[in-house]
């Protein structure tokens, strides 16, 4: 181990990394480490001063990183340090080296809310259940740091991050990003660069100055060297510590003057791993064995190794042989010099020792306390196919899966693969090892084994499901217009074979072809549709996933005035209360599509706000950006944009927390509405790109609708008319597409194309109709005025006001009264015009819709009427995070409630709301509800 080496082989090397004064050599040599030290003192004087810090130390194996984390728990006086090293044989161990931090901490469980603890205990293998959500380990973890910290700062010092099993370095990389305000500081060391650790603070470690380097090799060596060769091996090893000091081991004076250059070519941590088989060949046999039988071994428990060794007949006093070479030590844990000596070790035996050795640990394990660590070392044995260890292995991967350990149960699997005797159960392994991995999101590795499944014999459902997993491996690769052929060829395929798995298929391939829209070819969302109806009927009564499949076939298929029936009967299934939250999970966003089909506002937002209630219950992060997205579009629309606001801030934390890359439509739509230019077009611009680059129609048909709603609000109606044009293209009869059918008629007659706003009111008047519902007749009245004149006009502006008013859409009503006041003054009636426009202003500005207030405005003012500009509508100086926990605490929640919510400790909130009350210029909660209030209406009145 890295401290091993430097502490006690090469003191010299320990002072010139600490800066010791006292060190040899001239004070610049000793000052090296200056600047880092420097950081990591810093780093813990803030977290000591209550507020948290990430760090990631980056840099070659040897560089130091190991020596600068020691030198930083040293300075964490009076913190708790808590520490984990990746270990390279455990990094299939799901959450291993999570358990190695935190195990310190669980006395702290019972502290941490139920859906919390319960995962992090089925994480660490405390008690069964379902698989948990990663992101609630993540928050478990911080729970639990969190609440170390009201004790007493805590340090946590993570060393080779490379090595740690994927949960644990997932986990691990998401409470880093999650801490704010807490007195908890997180340090990483790792060699290379890795996604869990992206946006954290870095700090690239290098080697050593040249003088230093100099010292530390001349410390080294046995004799003297050419100061040429010595130059050439201080370049070589560009300053690195460890390569200084391993590179001459083993090495005579000619060796080393006989051309060192040679090995340049070779990797750095190749050419320290080949300084370490060079040292370990010129130990004693048993020594060596020893060495290779502990490398062998990843849980670092002497005791096992121990017994291994006894039944090689490899003597004990072989321990003491390699503490003497300093190689390792045996005390509780086995500890290797360096973690590349470990890796040495291992590759200097054969494949057959490296089979005795395992097959001894095998038979040392103890099969009931460590099983799965049994049935890889029997897989390491193996010398061919043995399908008694590939079950022990599939087992293994079920017990990993179980505990959220996707990562880990696809090597478990992979590993049962390769010793798969029969044929049909190789297969059958390689595709859940595929399918593990597309959980796990490994993407790349699922095409690898799937071209492995389709290279040896599948019967016709192995097939079938390898069509299956590619489409699945499409559509989350977000290659939107690829993934609804894979998924309709699959859903044909299945289909015979097992319906209902060509039904989740079919509703797969049905979301994943309205997501692409216009942009997918060979399965639009037609042809998925029609596919589905072919589907032979259920043997029984129909289950939901069957009511909701046909209804939203029909909806595309058929007539709307078809369709209704199919999709009332599934949306009343969702509408009332008493479905379980399972089926609520599974099958809400498909059913929130039947009742948006419905143009009804008002059950559609209800079906929303239970769906993001039960996601938020369930801790189903992977489902809570979505809902949230929909139900902040769906809140934004009815006018309601302090609440909208805390759904943005609340779905910008969620899609934060999980790096979800969907599109921020409640952001696109209440900037929209607002006639926010500045705020809107970078939203709409972005989530076009992202749409082009990723083939999701949908992603663009939205922005282009609140683009459309933008530029009507500001009178660009050429612009609107482009943008509506486009929306309404997507998915004909669905969603968006329907929904900028008012926004096109509008802008197309504005624009003198009739015509266009003609066959644009056809399509929505026909989906109204047959709907029925006071939101879609009002926006189709209101179409049909802006095309009728005369007394026909006056009484579709009329009903449209009066039907939309009796809607949630303040917004659409507003803007009813505004479009019929606008055709009253054109008519020369004045007076009553001013009433209309008086009406539509002052709902409008008090919503914040002040492009469309200021056309009211502008409309009056050209009836003769003085006005000027409403206040505009803002939230003080709250960021929309404060401005959500604000909120939440006039409401009552707690600050951990508050904190579950959005991802954060309860110091965190509790820091944020002291910046609440400093802004608002309150002291308490108590005055939070009345200054929030206030607050709402600031602005300048121009």
């Amino acid at each position: 181990m890295s401290h091993s080496l430097f502490g006690r082989h090469s003191p010299s090397l320990s002072r010139i990394m600490s800066g010791d004064q006292r060190g040899p050599g001239r004070g610049g040599s000793l000052d090296n480490r200056r600047p880092e030290r420097k950081v990591l003192a810093h780093l813990v004087n803030t977290v000591r001063a209550g507020e948290s810090q990430a760090l990631v130390l980056r840099g070659d194996p040897g560089v130091g990183k190991t020596v600068l984390l020691d030198h930083l728990a040293e300075l964490a006086v009076g913190c708790r340090v808590l520490r984990v090293a990746g270990v390279q044989t455990e990094m299939e161990l799901a959450f291993a080296g999570l358990h190695q931090l935190c195990l310190p901490l669980l006395d702290r469980l019972p502290e941490l809310a139920e859906p919390r603890r319960e995962a992090l205990r089925i994480a660490f293998g405390l008690s069964q259940g379902p698989a948990p959500d990663r992101f609630l380990v993540g928050l478990a973890v911080l729970g639990l740091l969190a609440g170390a910290a009201e004790e007493r700062p805590v340090v946590c010092v993570i060393d080779d991050h490379h090595w740690l099993d994927e949960a644990s370095a997932q986990a691990l990389g998401f409470v880093a990003r999650r801490l704010n305000a807490d007195r908890v500081g997180m340090v990483f060391g790792t060699r290379h660069e890795r996604v869990e650790l992206e946006g954290l603070s870095e700090l690239p470690i290098a080697g050593l100055p040249e003088e230093d380097a100099r010292t530390l090799l001349e410390s080294a060596l046995t004799g003297p060297l050419d100061f040429q060769v010595r130059d050439q091996i201080i370049a070589e090893t560009r300053g690195n510590p460890l390569a200084l000091l391993e590179l001459p081991r083993g090495l005579t004076p000619a060796q080393l003057a006989g051309g060192f250059g040679l090995l340049a070519a070779v990797p750095l941590s190749g050419r320290i791993e080949d300084s370490y088989v060079r040292q370990l060949r010129a130990l004693p046999p048993d020594t060596l064995r020893l060495l290779q039988l502990a490398a062998a071994d990843p849980s670092g428990d002497s005791a096992l190794v121990l017994r291994a060794a006894e039944s090689l007949g490899i003597p004990f006093h072989a321990t003491t042989e390699a503490a003497r070479a300093d190689m390792a030590e045996f005390g509780v844990r086995v500890r290797f010099r360096h973690p590349l000596l470990r890796s040495a070790a291992y590759g200097s035996a054969s494949v057959a020792e490296r089979q005795a050795m395992h097959l001894a640990l095998a038979e040392a394990t103890d099969a009931d306390a460590d099983p799965d660590r049994l049935a890889w070392h029997r897989a390491e044995a193996a010398s061919g196919p043995d399908e008694d260890v590939a079950a022990a292995l599939e087992a293994s991967a079920h017990r990993a899966r179980s505990r959220g350990g996707l990562a880990a149960a696809a090597a478990f699997l992979q590993r049962a693969v390769l010793l798969s005797a029969d044929p049909v159960r190789r297969a059958e392994r390689i595709l859940a090892a595929a399918q593990t991995h597309l959980q796990a999101g490994a993407l790349s590795d699922v095409l690898d084994l799937l071209a492995v499944a389709e290279a040896g014999q599948l019967d016709e459902r192995q097939a079938a499901r390898v069509e299956l997993l590619r489409g699945h491996v499409s559509f989350a690769a977000g290659t939107g217009s690829a993934a609804p052929p894979l998924l309709l060829a699959a859903a044909k395929r299945i289909e015979p074979l097992d319906r209902d798995l060509a039904r989740d298929t079919y509703l797969t391939a049905w979301m994943a072809a309205l997501f692409a829209g216009r942009r997918v070819v060979g399965a639009d969302l037609t042809q998925v549709s029609r596919a589905v109806l072919g589907l032979p009927p259920p043997q029984g009564p129909p289950i939901l996933a069957d009511l909701v499949l046909d209804a939203l076939a029909r909806l595309v298929t058929e007539e709307p005035a078809a369709a209704v029936p199919a999709l009332r009967k599934v949306a009343g299934l969702f509408v009332t209360e008493g479905m379980a939250p399972e089926e609520e999970l599974r099958w809400g966003w498909f059913a929130q599509a039947t009742v948006s089909a419905l143009w009804d506002h008002g059950a559609w937002r209800a079906v929303l706000t239970r769906q993001v209630e039960v996601a938020r219950a369930a801790g189903a992060l992977d489902q809570l950006p979505v809902m949230l997205a929909a139900l902040g579009a769906a809140t934004a629309w009815a006018g309601d944009m302090t609440a909208t606001a805390s759904l943005i801030a609340e779905f910008d934390a969620v899609r934060g927390a999980t790096g979800s890359r969907l599109a921020p439509f409640a952001a696109m739509l209440q900037a929209g509405l607002r006639g926010d230019e500045s705020e809107a077009m970078p939203l709409i611009a972005g989530t076009l790109a992202e749409a082009r680059a990723s083939g999701q129609g949908v992603a663009a048909a939205f922005a282009n609708w609140a683009s459309a709603i933008l530029h009507n609000g500001l009178g660009r109606y050429g612009e609107a008319l482009l943008a509506a044009v486009e929306a309404s293209a997507e998915s004909p009869g669905l969603y968006v597409s329907l929904w900028a059918l008012p926004e096109l008629v509008e802008a197309a007659v504005r624009t003198g194309d009739t015509a266009l706003a003609r066959e644009a009111l056809d399509r929505l008047a026909e989906s109204a109709e047959a709907a029925g519902t006071d939101m879609g007749l009002g926006l189709a009245c209101r179409s049909q005025a802006l095309l009728s004149e005369g007394a026909e006009a006056e009484r579709y502006y009329r009903e449209a006001i009066d039907r939309l008013g009796r809607t949630q859409l303040r917004p659409e009503a507003g803007r009813a009264r505004l479009l019929f006041g606008e055709w009253l003054r054109r008519e020369g009636r004045r007076v009553e015009s001013r009433t209309e426009l008086r009406a539509a202003e002052e709902v409008l500005a008090a919503l914040g819709l002040q492009a469309f207030a200021e056309r009211a405005r502008r409309e009056l003012l050209a009836t003769g009427e003085r006005t000027r500009r409403r206040p505009l509508k803002v939230v003080s100086t709250l960021t929309g995070q404060e401005a959500f926990i604000a909120r939440l605490a006039v409401e009552g929640r707690t600050n951990p409630e508050i904190g579950s919510q959005l991802f954060i400790s309860a110091r965190t909130v509790e820091w944020h709301l002291r910046k609440v009350f400093t802004k608002l210029g309150i002291t308490s909660r108590r005055e939070l509800e009345k200054a929030l209030a206030e607050a709402e209406y600031q602005g300048p009145d121009a």
